[in-house]
């Protein structure tokens, strides 16, 4: 850390002190040899024999921060005196019905949208069948830019189209923006639900009354409905830090960075599989991932923390699960507990699964927050009606 503080120097003090960048500046493609790496598969391989996600969404985060560090390279300097963190997961769309552990997979990202401090980072997934590389996922990063310890904002380059697609990507990230700005500001947490809304809870609530006892207190479940307070999972970790080696002929892996903090790739993975778990669990069949949709990074994890996970079935429609996982952190010898994230999975399931129904008010803004995600991630999905098996 004494070694990052002498690049402050390097630091712009207005973003008009940097050199424009164009997208193709920051263009990476990366190969992930699995059909020709026996013991690099390993590490990807789940129990149904297909490519467990949650690596290939440490995977994203890690080619997002390369992509970023591309982007605002300064030629001059052997070590950026920028910290890159990734703020934001945006969504995350599949569109393949399989990811074979036996072929390669091609990864490609770069740099769509930049403000002040911050980037949009757009990624694709393929992967090779025969003589092709078809597409498996899209996934779009919000990245932010810190100063060289990780104190501060720092400006970033500006950017700059070349074609008329650019343009559209540069107006597109625009409006992600204000998407994301306005669906912070109608947080259930901020605001009271709709009309719409506060009908639909009203008349759940309505539909669990005991009609021999007519007392507000008197409730019975639905036919075909869990009660949304029986289809949560919890889990827990302790944050080492922790070095794996995976085999002689692979490099480490490690889930902490220079600053003593947890990966968000790791994260990201521990908090998929248990959404995952619930939806096994909550579905009664193996569910296979449709879209991962805004998941915000709101405090870092901290090496020595207890990291505390609550995957929580808030929504349900047809075979499809709404998964929310809350993370949460404290000190190994402290009480006080602090959010770190939320995360929003969609899954799919082999039949049509149960009604959760929320019993309590809180349940019931749950409820209506994972109905807007899954709203959300519906809309502009690449294919909602095929069975995925993206599994853990």
């Amino acid at each position: 850390m004494e070694e990052r503080k002498l690049l402050h120097s390097l630091l712009a003090k207005d973003q008009k002190d940097l050199p424009p960048r164009r997208m193709k500046d920051s263009f990476i493609e990366v190969l992930l040899p699995l059909g020709s790496q026996p013991q690099l598969r390993e590490k990807y391989l789940n129990f149904h024999n297909t490519v467990r996600f949650g690596r290939i969404l440490e995977d994203l985060d890690s080619l997002g921060v390369l992509v970023c560090y591309t982007h605002t390279k300064v030629q001059s300097a052997q070590r950026s005196p920028l910290s890159i963190v990734t703020a934001l997961v945006d969504k995350i769309d599949l569109c393949k019905k399989t990811i074979s552990p036996d072929h390669d997979i091609k990864f490609t990202g770069f740099v769509s949208w930049v403000g002040k401090t911050s980037m949009e980072v757009k990624m694709n997934m393929l992967q090779l069948h025969g003589d092709v590389y078809s597409p498996v996922l899209d996934a779009t990063f919000v990245m932010v830019a810190r100063d060289s310890e990780n104190k501060g904002p720092a400006f970033i380059n500006p950017l700059i189209p070349d074609s008329p697609e650019e343009e559209d990507l540069l107006k597109q990230g625009e409006r992600n923006k204000k998407k994301r700005i306005a669906f912070s500001t109608a947080s259930l947490l901020k605001m009271a639900p709709t009309a719409e809304e506060r009908h639909l809870i009203h008349d759940m609530f309505l539909n669990t009354l005991d009609t021999r006892t007519v007392s507000f207190r008197s409730r019975i479940l639905p036919p075909n409905s869990v009660w949304m307070e029986n289809a949560k999972l919890k889990g827990l970790e302790i944050c080492h830090p922790q070095t794996v080696t995976l085999d002689c002929l692979l490099p480490t892996t490690q889930e902490r960075n220079i600053f003593n903090r947890i990966f968000g790739g790791f994260l990201m993975r521990k908090a998929f599989e248990l959404g995952w778990a619930t939806a096994c669990s909550f579905g009664g069949s193996r569910p296979f991932v449709v879209a991962v949709d805004d998941i915000m990074f709101q405090r870092p994890v901290e090496i020595g923390s207890l990291l505390f996970l609550s995957a929580q079935v808030c929504f349900t429609e047809g075979r499809y699960i709404q998964v929310r996982v809350h993370s949460e952190v404290s000190k190994s010898n402290s009480p006080a507990h602090e959010t770190t994230n939320v995360f929003h999975f969609t899954f799919l399931a082999a039949n049509e699964v149960p009604k959760v129904v929320p019993k309590t008010y809180g349940e019931s803004m749950l409820y209506l927050d994972g109905q807007r995600h899954f709203n959300a991630a519906m809309t502009g999905s690449k294919e909602t009606s095929t069975d995925y098996s993206a599994s853990p």
